[in-house]
């Protein structure tokens, strides 16, 4: 049984080992951005108009993607887009996960504190998006959003700069990214949010129910140059600032103009079927036709994090919770042993309480970009993934295994004891099989929880189905529809789960009516006549 347990373990952790390992002979640049930004960039189905394939998957395109084609030719590599969410990117760049970051970002003094800047490769207006039909929407200045609500992207100088320049407006709470935003215009939740020029246009040019204010000079916002350019994020002290800068400096101006007209025809927008009519489930049934590949990668990557992350904590929660429960009094263990015993369980002790009392999502913000920052071990997505929910399962187990353990009656370990059996013997042969029904229940439920839990490794940009969606919601601009689409595909997961859960546990339950075997040497005295559902065999 443990051999197979043992391959088990191996044959699921071997691909992801080999992902790990694997290395490129060719040079490559990594490129780190969102990809739900456009113009700037964005996700898409194939490589048309130009895209970057996407490490772990998929393509990217717009304006950032041009330009580190253009950078990484001259430099003599391969771009590859680093698909990470906003408050992941300097993380990543610090940790050795990309190389560069170019996702609109403006080279603040904040930031110049902890990467360095190439020279800028854009610069734009700032504006706020509106609903189209709003008092807003004809506004001249500032001062004509007095009391209005309005938002910005989190961590940016939209919101920490150009926000408090609005005199008497109601700051709302940053918004994570874009869509969110969009969607909090769209349905009324503020009266706008600040933008650049071109992602307005972007949002505009997708949702035709939205528009943006544009300022003349002196109503409008109070920005210095370096605030409307964006650059090339690079780790403090690179090498590659230099030839970057020099590879910028061969792109003229009408060539990054051009770029940006051409990513604002080029993104990705549903033209291929007449969408101004669709209702809600027409745009579900649009949804499901034309992403269903992404659906399917998220559904794959959920289940395999989910099943692999549940196998390998019960494995380990197995392993803790009966260490935990090794005797250490004196007529079991010497003095030696009782310390070690004890040293060992304050070990697992701060384990358990550490990935019982910490969010996962945290976790994974530490194993993926942490280890990297502080050891520079940079773990594939994939590992770092299905290491977090590993321990974090197995946390939990190793007290449910325990609480197992307990439920067994003492009298059944005293009984083993007495005819001579070891403790670990006990375990393998009487407490374990007992315990490991009683925690089953249980145990479905954790992998449950892991089919729901991997959405929260979104943050360091794991493909599973909440990132997915979120990637289709970044290019529909349709939240309602494609999040109660995802929200259904988790229902169905964990239901069907937990039915096939049920069958197996009612399959080991065995029959509810039993037949007494007995034998010419079985006494009388305990066989019963009658129709008693018990029965004489021989």
């Amino acid at each position: 049984m443990k051999k197979l347990i043992a391959l088990g373990l191996l044959t699921l952790a071997a691909p992801l080992v080999l992902v790990a390992c694997s290395g490129k002979a060719e040079p490559v640049l990594k490129v780190g951005m969102e990809a739900a930004y456009a113009p700037f960039n964005w996700t898409q189905h194939d490589s048309s108009n130009g895209a970057a394939r996407i490490e772990g998957g998929g393509w990217a395109g717009g304006y950032d993607v041009e330009m580190a084609k253009l950078v990484a030719q001259d430099l003599g590599r391969e771009v590859v887009v680093v698909k990470t969410s906003w408050d992941g990117l300097i993380p990543a760049l610090e940790s050795g996960k990309i190389d560069v970051i170019m996702a609109g970002m403006t080279p603040t003094e904040e930031r110049k504190k902890a990467i360095d800047f190439s020279d800028p490769y854009y610069k734009s207006d700032i504006v706020i998006v509106v609903k189209a039909d709003s008092k807003y929407a004809d506004a001249t200045s500032l001062a004509d959003f007095s009391g209005a609500r309005i938002t910005a992207q989190i961590s940016t100088t939209h919101y920490d700069t150009f926000l408090p320049q609005i005199p008497g407006v109601k700051k709302e709470t940053a918004a994570q990214d874009f869509p969110t935003m969009i969607l909090q215009v769209k349905t009324g939740k503020v009266d706008g949010y600040i933008s650049e020029r071109p992602g307005a246009m972007s949002a505009v040019a997708s949702n035709p129910d939205l528009a943006f204010v544009a300022f003349d000079e002196g109503k409008g916002f109070d920005v210095e140059e370096s605030e409307t350019s964006i650059a090339i994020g690079l780790k403090k002290g690179s090498d590659l600032l230099a030839p970057i800068n020099r590879a910028l400096a061969k792109i003229p101006d009408d060539k990054r103009e051009d770029l940006m007209k051409q990513a604002v025809d080029n993104q990705p927008a549903p033209t291929d079927e007449a969408t101004d009519d669709l209702g809600f489930l027409g745009w579900v049934g649009y949804v499901v036709k034309n992403y269903w590949r992404w659906l399917l990668q998220g559904v794959g990557v959920t289940m395999l994090l989910a099943l692999s992350g549940t196998v390998i904590g019960v494995a380990l929660g197995l392993g803790v919770g009966v260490v935990r429960t090794i005797p250490a009094d004196k007529q079991s263990a010497g003095p030696v042993k009782r310390v070690l015993l004890k040293a060992v369980n304050i070990l697992l002790a701060i384990y358990v309480e550490v990935f019982r009392g910490t969010p996962m999502m945290v976790q994974a913000m530490v194993v993926y970009y942490g280890l990297g920052m502080a050891f520079g071990i940079n773990l594939n997505v994939l590992v770092a993934g299905l290491l977090v929910v590993s321990i974090n399962t197995g946390a939990y187990m190793a007290e449910i295994v325990r609480g197992g353990i307990q439920s067994v009656d003492p009298g059944q370990t005293e009984a083993a004891k007495a005819v001579g059996m070891k403790h670990w013997a006990t375990m393998r042969g009487v407490i374990l099989p007992q315990a490991i029904r009683n925690i089953l229940p249980a145990t479905g439920n954790e992998f449950v929880i892991n089919i729901k839990d991997t959405s929260v490794l979104m943050v360091i940009g794991t493909s599973e189905l909440f990132f997915e969606g979120r990637t289709i919601d970044g290019i529909l601009y349709q939240t309602f529809p494609v999040y109660l689409l995802v929200a259904a595909i988790y229902l169905v997961l964990t239901f069907t789960t937990t039915r096939l859960l049920r069958l197996f546990e009612r399959r080991l339950d065995g029959p509810e009516n039993f037949t007494l075997a007995t034998s010419s040497t079985t006494p009388e005295s305990i066989i019963r006549t009658g129709d008693e559902n018990y029965g004489r065999t021989r």
